[in-house]
């Protein structure tokens, strides 16, 4: 390797870990000034990410919970946890699936509905707005495409493998998305 090729690697290098860094620090500033955003309805959140995940179309019929599991990159046995808190809560519901009894299928219940609709939501809408502010709408679609593109890289690493069709459809699509908003 070349001295040249050594600053630019070294270079390259020191500017990955104050990326990451910020993500890092980002993360856990959005959780902490996201669940502040969202406490007077009793949501954290992590709670948040659920009743947002099962607002989706695609949930339109629930979730299975290792489907949702897998949706919020995060280990079952963290969500069981947030689950069991939100079914107590009367949030969600747990039922077992119709097609496997194995298997069970959380959906949001009409008080978690009228929760995160009435109440949840417009406070997250300024959430965002505050959090974003100073962004332009390139900004953000900038962004949107760089952290989606990471997010690919890191769920290879995860896997080991190259990412499968479903994520890499699912990409591809959110990156047409941002590209028709920009």
């Amino acid at each position: 390797m070349s001295e040249s090729e050594s600053r630019t690697q070294g270079a390259r290098m020191e500017i990955a870990n104050r990326l990451f860094f910020k993500l890092y620090q980002c993360a856990n500033l959005m959780h902490k000034t996201g669940t502040k955003a969202v406490e007077s309805e009793g949501l954290t959140t992590q709670q948040w990410a659920v009743l947002g995940a099962l607002t989706r179309s695609k949930a339109s019929n629930g979730m299975s919970v290792g489907d949702l599991a897998r949706y919020l990159l995060v280990s079952r046995q963290n969500l069981t946890g947030v689950i069991g808190r939100m079914e107590r809560d009367g949030r969600i519901r747990v039922d077992p699936d119709p097609r496997d009894r194995r298997s069970r299928l959380v959906r949001m219940t009409e008080e978690g509905e009228q929760v995160w609709r009435a109440l949840a939501l417009p406070k997250i809408h300024r959430f965002y707005a505050d959090a974003l502010d100073g962004f332009a709408m390139t900004d953000l679609v900038h962004t949107a495409h760089y952290l989606i593109k990471l997010l690919d890289n890191m769920e290879r690493l995860d896997k080991g493998t190259e990412t499968d069709e479903e994520a890499e459809t699912e990409a591809e699509a959110e990156s047409a998305a941002l590209s028709r908003l920009a």
